[in-house]
């Protein structure tokens, strides 16, 4: 067998190979990817790279025991050695029980395009490339003469395909572009220096935010900063912007993902069927969005991709599952494994994201009479176990509803159980700029400390 092409025929004749070989069952990935990097600084490119590669992996099992191996030869004698390095590698490991392939009537019956494709990767020059990440920078600079320097910023770009088959008869392929904008810009006053960042990630080139937007955007956060100073410790409501909600949005995925539940490695433990939110906060994870970032037809197992509500109401709905962790549960995939070339399948979030409220950042900023706008955080200070949490943060004051000044040098802490039940107010901000995304958040009392 030579493989001249990576297509979904030569995986499954490797998947069925290695089962003619002593193999109880065979999974092979095949992955297809080009990849453009360029960061900018101060009108000039600091970094350039682009490459082009493609690889397979194979996963086998023989009598509940499993291994896996990659590699990059497709000749034959190479694809002859890879397979027999897989079984031999899995006779050699434990059995588990709860490993294996997906049940046949599980797989994904039908592939549907769910426009993650945009041919604009492919007419983009280097020079194009380039200007797109000047342009953000330019436009940061242009709005104020304290626009100084910058500590980054640019313009990437992916492109490629993925093909899944397995020795039970499933076999799928699909491709994807994603593209990201950056700038980090530093502000400077009185010799004291804040820098900020603003960015958008999209499928489609046509749907980003312009660079110009982003280059001000980045500015005026980074200007915003200046002159910031620690308040008192106190307890005070607390709101998170969006893209410091998606934090705790992300730490509430962690909590319910299968590997942490098995393990008994998260707060969530147990906890199906039991309010864990406000009734305010819905939280979904959705697969099938149409040409959002994190969408895709099929999973790392090849099980259809789906919606899965995990809080619903403030009621936590589902944990968020694949093949061996569902088993370890005595429960069903929910469609969210993830792969590498090689290794167990792991667990992912697809689009996962807070369900907008009705009210505005400016409603929710104006029923706080003092507290605490969170704009930046630093360092890792939660516990998925406990759920305590505690963060470095900086952001803006809150006076009578109002942005009054710059805080910086703080510290918010508590834990996510009471930070979950006391969030009292959801956004109507919701905009999918990544595939974890919330809207404005506001948590009705947290410790913020000097």
């Amino acid at each position: 067998m030579v493989i001249k092409e990576l297509t979904k025929e030569s995986a499954v004749d490797i998947a069925g190979d290695a089962v003619r070989r002593g193999a109880s069952a065979a999974e092979v990935i095949m992955r297809r990817r080009t990849e453009f990097s360029v960061s900018v600084r101060m009108g000039e490119v600091e970094t350039l790279q682009e490459s082009t590669d493609q690889g397979m992996g194979l996963r086998v099992f023989v009598e509940g025991r499993q291994a896996s191996v990659s590699g990059s030869d497709f000749s034959r004698d190479a694809i002859s050695s890879l397979i027999e390095e897989a079984i031999s590698l899995a006779r050699a490991t434990s059995p588990d029980d709860s490993a294996g392939l997906p049940e046949p009537d599980e797989f994904a019956t039908s592939i549907e395009d769910l426009d993650l494709y945009d041919d604009s990767v492919e007419k983009l020059s280097t020079e194009d490339k380039i200007e797109l990440a000047l342009r953000a920078e330019r436009a940061a600079r242009s709005v104020s003469p304290l626009i100084t320097n910058f500590e980054g910023g640019g313009f990437d770009s992916a492109s490629g395909t993925m093909i899944l088959a397995n020795s039970l008869g499933f076999a799928g392929e699909y491709s994807g572009t994603k593209y990201s904008i950056a700038t980090v810009p530093v502000a400077t006053e009185n010799g004291k220096m804040q820098r900020d960042y603003w960015y958008d990630i999209r499928r489609k080139l046509a749907e980003m935010e312009s660079p110009e937007s982003i280059g001000e955007q980045a500015a005026k956060r980074a200007l915003r900063k200046l002159s910031a100073r620690p308040v008192h410790t106190q307890s005070v409501p607390v709101v998170l912007e969006p893209n410091i909600a998606r934090d705790l949005l992300g730490d509430i995925f962690q909590a319910a993902s299968g590997e942490a539940i098995f393990r008994k490695a998260s707060f969530l433990v147990g906890q199906l069927g039991e309010r864990v939110a406000n009734e305010r906060v819905t939280v979904i994870d959705d697969g099938r969005i149409r040409g959002a970032v994190g969408s895709r037809p099929f999973d790392g197992e090849g099980l259809p991709t789906r919606q899965t509500v995990v809080i619903r109401d403030g009621i936590l709905e589902s944990y968020l599952l694949n093949t061996y962790t569902a088993r370890k549960l005595g429960l069903k995939s929910t469609g969210n494994a993830s792969r590498g070339l090689v290794g167990a399948p792991g667990v992912d979030s697809g689009n996962i994201f807070i369900k907008p409220g009705s009210a505005t950042p400016a409603e929710i900023i104006g029923a706080v009479a003092k507290g605490f706008y969170v704009t930046h955080l630093m360092g890792f200070g939660v516990n998925i176990v406990t759920g305590d949490y505690s963060r470095s943060a900086s952001g803006l004051w809150i006076e009578n509803g109002e942005l009054t000044f710059p805080v910086q040098g703080v510290t918010i802490a508590g834990n996510l159980r009471e930070m979950l039940k006391s969030i009292e107010m959801v956004g109507n901000d919701l905009e999918f700029r990544g595939s974890v995304v919330s809207p404005t958040l506001l948590i009705g009392e947290m410790t913020v400390s000097a």
